[in-house]
């Protein structure tokens, strides 16, 4: 999978928004204001951070060498994914999936918590 795919795929998401984030030089796409995945390079790797359970986190961690604690995000959700290895394309949406899954239930819980 390259960059661009990724992008196309994450922006054909219903709301989401790119920005840049200069810092880290990584693009990031946001749904109502909320991250779900974090385009950059790692390594000289193209790579994206995507957020999961903390399960799932472990599990393709202890699974893909492909797959690392993001370097900027809380480890225990957040993993970056290398683009150019191991995993395929196919399971690469489904971890943008889950991942704007992620986003969109901590945006709706952030939400149950307001007052009224």
């Amino acid at each position: 999978m390259n960059t661009s795919d990724l992008l196309s795929y994450c922006m054909n998401k219903p709301g989401a928004e790119q920005s840049v984030h200069s810092d880290w030089k990584a693009t990031q796409i946001k749904v109502d204001d909320v991250l779900f995945a974090m385009v950059h390079d790692v390594q000289g790797r193209p790579a994206v951070s995507l957020k999961a359970s903390p399960a799932l986190t472990e599990l393709l961690r202890d699974k893909h060498q492909d797959v690392l604690p993001s370097e900027h995000l809380n480890k225990s959700h957040w993993s970056t994914v290398f683009l150019d290895g191991s995993l395929k394309d196919s399971q690469i949406y489904y971890l943008v999936d889950a991942s704007l899954q992620q986003a969109l239930n901590t945006r709706s819980a952030g939400a149950s918590h307001l007052p009224s």
